[in-house]
């Protein structure tokens, strides 16, 4: 049998994307091109729990947040987000950046479940991490994302930045993905209890071969499910591929 340690080559290299998932076994990379699955390995051995690019890739882990694969000695943290540079949350709910190689402490908030960019998705709302914390709105938060047009992934519904948060999309939803140039939203995708709907101009549902845990938005839409299994949909339906890993927390697609 073949191991997840093998390179297994499906597509053509024009046009690949990278897809990065954070499991119970470490970073997973995954190389897709249009909806067909390529390559995949794991990149990082560790007990991954969040990712964020922010000009590289940054990991939350049990132990520590990893930057480019290199341990910055923030010990073990929830989420990882940032704009310009990494944003860490730990367990406690010490909210800090990395600037250089030093970590400088912003604050601490209660109940951090995810964070995109300069924002955090917490219990009592959306917070924007500047030279403080300043919330700025909603509550019952579980996911944001920041591409394009802000997304809330509330208790509620989705919301929409604009002039102040809209509510887009009735249910309670645990995880958002969007992406567009700024001040539009061309793609999104939102999770409420493993059932996806997508955004191409309106919110929809949309069927699943199975549940998804993580979703993302790039070319096209991708999710993963609870037993390791990653879809991608680039306009011509599911395509699929058993990657052999469990504990899928988190996803982004560069």
């Amino acid at each position: 049998m073949s191991s997840i340690e093998e390179k297994r080559v499906y597509a053509d290299k024009s046009g690949e994307r990278s897809v990065y998932l954070a499991t119970d076994l470490g970073v997973l990379g995954v190389s897709v091109s249009d909806d067909l699955i390529g390559s995949f390995g794991i990149e990082h051995r560790c007990h991954a729990r969040d990712l964020a690019w922010v000009d590289g890739l940054a990991v939350a882990t049990d132990e520590d947040v990893l930057f480019e694969g290199e341990p910055t000695d923030f010990g073990p943290a929830v989420a990882v987000g940032g704009a310009e540079t990494p944003i860490a949350v730990g367990p406690e709910g010490r909210v800090a950046r990395l600037e250089g190689e030093e970590w400088t402490d912003i604050g601490s908030l209660d109940d951090v479940r995810a964070a995109n960019g300069d924002l955090l998705a917490t219990g009592e709302g959306v917070y924007r991490v500047g030279d403080g914390l300043d919330h700025v709105g909603l509550e019952g938060v579980h996911d944001v994302s920041v591409p394009g047009v802000p997304l809330a992934a509330t208790d509620a519904g989705i919301y929409r930045l604009g002039n102040g948060w809209m509510h887009e999309f009735e249910g309670e939803f645990d995880r958002v993905s969007g992406i567009g140039s700024p001040g539009e939203l061309s793609l999104g995708a939102t999770l409420a209890a493993g059932a996806l709907s997508t955004y191409d101009g309106e919110w929809h549902e949309r069927e699943t071969p199975e549940p998804f845990v993580a979703v993302a938005v790039g070319e096209a839409v991708y999710g993963a499910s609870s037993d390791g299994t990653l879809y991608v949909d680039a306009g011509d339906g599911w395509r699929s591929q058993a990657l052999g890993v469990s504990g899928i927390r988190a996803m982004l697609v560069r």
